[in-house]
């Protein structure tokens, strides 16, 4: 029999509801509160799980003493806190990206939690959406032979609202840390960077001190060259294309229409994912199965803190690049 878990939703709101219909359908999970300053919201999560109880303060629920596991989906600026709380409480860990938006708080409580010995899942998920893995599977198969070259470009429906965006780390630690960390993934570790950005979409977001549309060109540890495009606009919905090119071939992991029909007429129709959460929705689903699956078989969950770590690093050495407008090496974010 599936050994089952107890288990505490921190955070009620958009993702934090994604993953409370998830956990629905998860066996090795038994959701026993939820919590969330907004009481309401958390009461509507608690009764969607059938949970025992509704918390205003996320810190509470780690007294429980039936949860073993806690899902981390409350504001980017709170992540760090809760981990470093549920780490000292032992209890299992899946948070959303980031940890944090500064490298040395990052290291800090991915160290506390290597220390503690507690299982530790980070948001990533792409990693599991299946077009991904299959790709991983047959780049590790030699499908494509050696790696030359990476290409991907996510684009964002609308930028999101100004306040969120003036807090948010910028466009490379928000938006392109997911193509960043399927760089790693996929292909492997970054030696340097450069970046380029523009304000194309919004005057208000340069006026905040950050871009909205970018090209990130990144140099691999084994030779191989990438570049990343992102954008806060994208006026036919939400645009997320990888490739992998190779010296026996390419992986493709396209734009698919949200529903696997084309209509031939008038020219050529097809819907469109109009936002992440719905191209992606099946990845939600099947990272926080594996979560589960890793606590109930002993193996340490993936991607994990060493992923949450470097995908950062990247990030913040585009950060870097676009400020000076030079190359940055990797090793100088320390």
């Amino acid at each position: 029999m599936s050994k089952s878990f107890g288990v505490a939703l921190l955070g009620a709101g958009r993702m934090g509801m994604e993953h409370a219909r998830t956990l629905l359908g998860i066996a090795e999970a038994r959701v026993l509160a939820v919590a969330d300053p907004n009481l309401e919201a958390a009461e509507a999560a608690r009764s969607l799980l059938r949970a025992e109880r509704a918390y205003p303060e996320p810190l509470e629920v780690l007294q429980h003493p039936g949860v073993e596991a806690v899902v981390i989906a409350t504001p980017t600026e709170t992540h760090a806190r809760y981990i470093e709380a549920a780490a000292l409480a032992g209890k299992a860990i899946f948070c959303e990206k980031p940890v944090a938006k500064e490298l040395a708080e990052t290291q800090r409580v991915m160290r506390l939690v290597e220390e503690r010995g507690v299982p530790f899942q980070i948001g990533f998920q792409r990693r599991y959406d299946p077009a991904y893995l299959e790709a991983k599977r047959r780049i590790e198969a030699g499908e494509i032979g050696p790696v030359e070259q990476f290409i991907a470009v996510m684009r964002d429906p609308a930028p999101a609202p100004l306040d969120y965006l003036k807090t948010s780390g910028g466009i490379f630690v928000d938006q392109a840390i997911h193509d960043i960390d399927c760089a790693r993934y996929l292909v492997g570790e970054v030696e340097a960077v450069h970046a380029w950005g523009a304000v194309r979409v919004d005057p208000r977001i340069g006026e905040i001190g950050d871009v909205d549309t970018t090209n990130l060109s990144l140099r691999f540890v084994g030779g191989a060259l990438g570049v990343i495009q992102n954008s806060r606009r994208a006026v036919y919905g939400y645009d997320v294309r990888t490739e992998v090119f190779g010296a026996k071939g390419k992986l493709v992991m396209d734009a698919t229409p949200k529903t696997p029909l084309w209509r031939y007429g008038q020219g050529v129709q097809a819907d469109h994912y109009h936002f992440f959460m719905d191209r992606f929705k099946e990845a939600y689903r099947l990272e926080l199965e594996a979560f589960f699956r890793a606590l109930r078989e002993g193996r340490p969950p993936s991607p994990g803190p060493k992923d949450a770590l470097e995908s950062l690093r990247i990030a913040l050495a585009a950060t870097q690049s676009l400020k000076e407008n030079r190359v940055v090496r990797l090793e100088e974010v320390a």
